[in-house]
């Protein structure tokens, strides 16, 4: 079942960004609307300053309508998240090296503009869909999940706290991670 509706959003993805590349701006509203705010949660995950993050989130949103053609039907989420980290790291940068001419914007702190600063950002990101998809886990997966890699505890602990075996618990963990991974490659979570 899972599939069919995966399927079906593809469809629904691919007749959209035909819709757009054949018909113009006004088909990219809607785009606009249901991922506008995911991608300026990840721009402002970056720069960490609301009013730089509006402007490059306008920035990101024309990069994507411009490189639409290109897009290549795989990835949507990790595609349009990859733009908008890039974007953000090259307007932290320029912003850095030229400190002058962003005046009217908040000041960053830590003026070192780290060459791991595409990677952090990525993995900020990461860590944040990892977070969400932990959450809609089904709560027996979501105890385990938690216990596991958040609390840092054993199998034998898990098992015993939860009043299970620990070949529950190994299975638990394995059906958690496989959930997840499904999802992941879905990229269907916000």
């Amino acid at each position: 079942m899972e599939k069919e509706g995966n399927e079906i959003q593809d469809i629904g993805q691919k007749d959209w960004i035909q819709a757009v590349l054949e018909g113009g701006p006004e088909h990219f509203r809607p785009f606009v609307q249901a991922y506008g705010p995911y991608i300026y949660r990840t721009v402002f995950a970056v720069l960490q300053s609301p009013h730089d993050a509006e402007d490059v989130t306008q920035e990101v949103l024309l990069q994507i309508y411009r490189s639409l053609p290109e897009y290549r039907m795989e990835g949507w989420k990790t595609w349009i998240t990859r733009i908008a980290v890039h974007r953000a790291i090259d307007y932290k940068r320029k912003k850095m090296r030229r400190p002058e001419l962003f005046q009217d914007s908040e000041l960053l702190e830590g003026q070192d503009a780290a060459p791991d600063a595409e990677k952090e950002a990525l993995q900020r990101v990461q860590r944040q869909q990892v977070h969400a998809l932990i959450d809609q886990l089904p709560p027996n997966y979501r105890e385990v999940i938690a216990a596991y890699y958040i609390e840092d505890k054993s199998y034998e602990e898990i098992a015993e706290a939860a009043g299970l075996e620990k070949k529950s618990v190994e299975s638990r963990l394995y059906r958690a991670r496989n959930w997840i991974k499904r999802r992941w490659r879905r990229e269907d979570f916000e």
